[in-house]
């Protein structure tokens, strides 16, 4: 419990810092847009490129298993939310349930449980975590944001839409990248790379508690409650499932659970933030699934140990 508060703690801190800031008037409206723009623009991209250019031999079992987990809960509440949503906000929703926060919680968490052949498990997880996901996610808004137009023109649109979107373009360098067999950045271009990639994280959840001065999350406790238990709860009891029946060693099925634990990343509600979301539900649920996860994480580490 006192490793997971040690990691939890600075996420609200940093939360907090943003809320006190916007509640002070140290930054505008203005301010937070500019900043999570230029987090979404530099800083996110910069973290995808160097995680897809530099990811750790070994792990692609537990990456398998996580990644079967999160594809299926994506795609089957992107199927349900739809019959109430539009397309955009379905696939926010779903996003919220199966995006977690990998790096600055999964990494601490995971080497003070399991040591230090867990983490390099978890680096493959990592390695293509917000690739896969932001970048599916990102499609999915930019087909929702012209999907009344005729096909024709959402195709153009959507392709547009993409293309000029500097996170999938991240993942698609990255992929690129290690299809072509070029060797992992080094020197001062990774160094660079790493400053930017940093910076994500603390931003994102900046800009999260800046925004909480201007939403009321009230209304919608049903669904924040719901995608919290979705993301912390049914995501690794599937991705447990998937682990056995690939036939896991206990540290890799034990990495792959914890990793589809994680409360939900900020990064998440920075894309909802991006395409006007509903971003209040969204920052809702990084909220509470973090509060939350306290308490299940602790349970579920201690089980798994």
């Amino acid at each position: 419990m006192q490793a997971i508060l040690s990691v939890v703690a600075p996420v609200f801190l940093i939360i907090g810092l943003g809320w006190l800031s916007a509640r002070r008037g140290l930054v505008d409206k203005a301010g937070f847009a500019g900043l999570n723009r230029s987090a979404f623009t530099f800083c996110a991209p910069a973290l995808l490129f160097l995680g897809g250019t530099s990811g750790q031999a070994g792990g692609g079992r537990t990456a398998l298993a996580f990644f079967l987990g999160a594809a299926l809960l994506y795609a089957g509440l992107l199927v349900l939310a739809r019959r109430r949503l539009p397309l955009g906000e379905a696939g926010a929703l779903a996003l919220d349930a199966t995006y977690g926060n990998a790096v600055m919680m999964g990494i601490p968490l995971i080497l003070a449980a399991f040591g230090e052949q867990a983490l390099g498990l978890l680096l493959a997880v990592i390695a293509l975590h917000s690739m896969l996901m932001l970048g599916a996610a990102t499609i999915v808004a930019e087909i929702g944001l012209h999907a009344r137009a005729p096909w024709q023109r959402v195709l153009r649109a959507t392709v547009l839409g993409v293309v000029r979107n500097p996170v999938v373009m991240a993942v698609v360098a990255a992929l690129a990248w290690r299809l072509l067999g070029l060797p992992p950045l080094t020197g001062l271009l990774r160094r660079t790379l790493e400053m930017l990639g940093a910076a994500t994280p603390p931003a994102a959840l900046f800009c999260l508690g800046g925004s909480l001065l201007g939403f009321d999350a009230r209304g919608a406790w049903r669904t924040t409650l719901l995608i919290a238990g979705l993301k912390l709860l049914a995501l690794p009891a599937l991705v447990w499932a998937i682990a056995r029946l690939l036939g896991l060693s206990p540290l890799e099925t034990a990495v792959a659970v914890v990793a589809a634990a994680l409360p939900t990343g900020a990064n998440a509600f920075m894309l909802a933030q991006r395409y006007r979301l509903d971003e209040a539900r969204s920052g809702a649920t990084v909220l509470v699934s973090t509060a939350a996860s306290v308490v299940t994480l602790s349970l579920l580490i201690a089980w798994l140990r």
